[in-house]
């Protein structure tokens, strides 16, 4: 099935030692290009969060965050530096001794000591393997979206296409009347010049535009590239730029279509085709 390139999710987990948010965006681009949000207690995740969003999304532009709070009981502690404490005392005793009897140093004095108060640090690895996990979770909920979204997609080309066919019919019935009305013109123009109408040498140029205005080639690859479009839709697998090319080669055909136009009518079936190849031209843009 495929897959689009615009897509939001979103999931979030909360336990004893806080909460976590996952946040993917992605928007349509040519290759994978990557942004990675992560807070510094997060920070050594990033190698792996580019791995698993590379190894599942093919192609966008992804804005990849993960937020978290830590809840209060989690909260690092810190610890008294008991040796360094108790050398900062007996200094003090040195120190009075020498001003005979100053008032010794208060706790909080000692405490604001640098490096007396040592920070505990917390342990990290339960609360970045519950992210991995989570990072999993939106990378689920994201490729489902784009799978959902890819589906719509791939209807509203299917529709276009069976549209670009019944044009295509329209030519095949606008054949036999467009080339009698040329040989009627033919006739009406020899006889406004007053010449000799020469059976044989009319049958010769009817002929040669019929080999000029002939679009059966055109035709069939138009439908042999169709054929291909719904084929490659139902590849499991990212098909946008093999869809994009199809699109061009859909075009060149229209094109040469229109070229050989010399009726009111057939001009319109080429402009209707160009309308059909352009609306699936911009869809298949999100297409990864």
């Amino acid at each position: 099935m495929i897959c689009s390139m615009t897509s939001f999710s979103r999931r979030e987990n909360r336990d004893e030692l806080g909460e976590l948010v996952c946040e993917l965006r992605s928007v349509n681009h040519r290759y994978l290009e990557l942004f990675v949000r992560l807070p510094e207690e997060l920070r050594a995740l990033e190698p792996r969060v580019r791995e698993r969003v590379a190894a599942r999304l093919g192609r966008g532009k992804v804005d990849c965050q993960l937020r978290f709070v830590p809840s209060r009981n989690a909260t690092a502690g810190v610890a008294v530096n008991e040796r360094f404490a108790q050398q900062i005392i007996d200094a003090s005793g040195v120190v009075g001794q020498m001003l005979h009897g100053s008032v010794p140093p208060r706790a909080m004095d000692i405490l604001r000591w640098p490096g007396v108060l040592e920070t505990e640090e917390m342990d990290l690895s339960p609360v970045h393997e519950r992210a991995a996990a989570l990072l999993e979770e939106t990378l689920d909920g994201m490729v489902e979206s784009r799978r959902r979204e890819g589906g719509r997609l791939a209807e509203m080309i299917v529709q276009r296409c069976a549209a670009m066919r019944l044009e295509i019919d329209k030519v095949k019935t606008l054949m036999p009347q467009l080339l009698v009305s040329l040989r009627e013109r033919l006739r009406g123009r020899l006889q406004e010049l007053s010449a000799e109408l020469d059976e044989g040498r009319i049958e010769q140029e009817m002929v040669l535009l019929t080999q000029r205005l002939d679009v059966d080639e055109e035709m069939d690859r138009l439908r042999t590239h169709l054929d291909e479009v719904e084929a490659v839709l139902q590849r499991d697998e990212p098909v946008g730029r093999r869809l994009d090319f199809l699109m061009q080669e859909l075009n060149r055909e229209s094109n040469t279509l229109a070229s050989k136009s010399s009726d009111v009518e057939m001009t319109r079936v080429a402009v209707e085709l160009k309308v059909l190849i352009e609306q699936m031209r911009e869809q298949i843009q999100n297409i990864e």
